[in-house]
């Protein structure tokens, strides 16, 4: 009954799709990528992932604050912040050669604000679905983020296998730009969903529901 509502699949989807960057480069390929792919020394790799944890820190309440104050947008916070990620990350992986520090830092960022992002998934399933249906909306909606980071970064490693010969793990910056790439399909996939599903959660908000306070999607 949870998944069946339209609110409970557009937290899934703003869940899968703003997570998974931030989370596949802090927890396995950001360090390798920044040392391997992008010449970065293991002290500045490490200072710029440690950056992506600020961003966590900071961007919580910022984000907090924007959604209580607009809460009839909250899919197009996402998607602008989803934008914002797709934007940053092309620039660094266009960039002629080795990116520069600014850039670097403006990726860990942006990227940084797709982890509070995602809970803006578990406000959706609050608002769409009755309190004995929360904890499985929830739980849903809270599969999706891990889901797509578990994907990509298996994808990522195929793909530097791929363009790396032999059994050699010395991948290339150009293997990685191959191996990033791959956010790309999630993003598509994850961004189709979100504007298809809020439409459909919009369309089942009734004029009682408006004159209650039920926040739109």
């Amino acid at each position: 009954a949870s998944w069946a509502h339209p609110g409970t699949r557009l937290g899934f989807w703003m869940h899968f799709t703003t997570q998974f960057s931030a989370t596949a480069m802090a927890l396995l390929w950001g360090y390798p990528f920044l040392v391997q792919g992008e010449g970065r020394s293991s002290a500045s790799a490490g200072a710029l992932l440690t950056l992506i944890v600020v961003a966590f820190i900071y961007s919580g309440p910022l984000l907090g604050l924007l959604i209580g104050r607009h809460p009839w947008h909250r899919s197009s916070v996402v998607l602008v912040i989803v934008s914002a990620i797709v934007v940053v990350w092309t620039a660094v992986l266009a960039w002629p050669g080795q990116a520069p520090l600014w850039l670097l830092v403006v990726l860990t960022q942006v990227i940084g604000f797709g982890g509070p992002a995602s809970m803006i998934g578990f406000d959706l399933a609050r608002t769409s679905n009755p309190a004995e249906r929360l904890a499985s909306a929830t739980g849903i909606i809270n599969q999706a983020g891990f889901a797509a980071s578990l994907v990509l970064v298996l994808s990522i490693g195929l793909i530097l296998d791929w363009r790396t010969p032999g059994d050699s793990t010395d991948y290339s910056p150009d293997a990685f730009r191959w191996a990033l790439s791959a956010q790309y399909v999630l993003w598509a996939v994850g961004v189709a969903q979100i504007v298809r599903y809020r439409g459909r959660a919009r369309a089942v908000i009734d004029r009682r529901a408006l004159e209650s306070g039920v926040p739109m999607t």
